[in-house]
């Protein structure tokens, strides 16, 4: 499966940005989904994931109840509404998939997008 994160772009402390992922490839509904960010000088850290039927979604700590995955496997894409945005949560989001239930450990995923930058200004 080949992904493409899009959606990035410059807002406000405050403000909100949807991200998408879009994938290319046959059985993409049976690829567990996760957004990770890195931003500079520091690790990639996992941000959100989601169930290949869309039933399970968990988040880091630090963006509970402001960051909503969701996916419309229809069109091959799950996306990450981010509401409420912080200066720290500038950086490269970057979308990851694989098959079964690899969790909020980023080795698990196989399948990396080129990632969007998200910048957010205070």
């Amino acid at each position: 499966v080949q992904l493409q994160a899009s959606g990035g772009g410059l807002v406000q402390a405050g403000g909100s940005l949807r991200l998408s992922c879009s994938a290319s490839g046959r059985s993409f509904c049976a690829y567990a989904v996760a957004w990770a960010r890195q931003a500079p000088g520091k690790e990639r850290e996992f941000v959100a994931g989601i169930s290949w039927n869309g039933v399970s979604t968990y988040y880091t700590d630090s963006v509970k109840g402001r960051f909503t995955i969701s996916r419309d496997n229809a069109k091959n894409t799950v996306y990450l509404q981010m509401n409420s945005l912080k200066p720290e949560d500038t950086a490269i989001y970057y979308c990851a998939a694989d098959v079964g239930t690899p969790g909020i450990d980023l080795l698990n995923y196989d399948y990396w997008g080129q990632g969007t930058l998200v910048t957010v200004s205070s």
